[in-house]
């Protein structure tokens, strides 16, 4: 657990504005997924719309934390 939590600070510590700004993208999309309660009609569209804004956000950020994890990430 100690490894988890150490290597989240380091990938705060590595992160800049725009990469904090990502995060909050993508939350706000998996949030979307979860929990709008919007319309039968336009659920189709939201949902779409939702998950490539957190897979186009997800991708990057995992792959700068992981390695991060894996100690193989640059240092800054």
């Amino acid at each position: 657990m100690k490894r988890i939590f150490a290597s989240a600070d380091e990938f705060i510590r590595r992160s800049d504005w725009k990469d904090l700004a990502i995060i909050k993208f993508c939350l706000f999309s998996i949030g979307l997924l979860v929990g709008l309660q919007i319309t039968e009609k336009c659920k189709k569209g939201v949902r779409i719309a939702a998950s490539v804004v957190f897979t186009l956000t997800y991708i990057p950020l995992m792959v700068k934390y992981l390695g991060i994890l894996t100690g193989k990430g640059e240092k800054a």
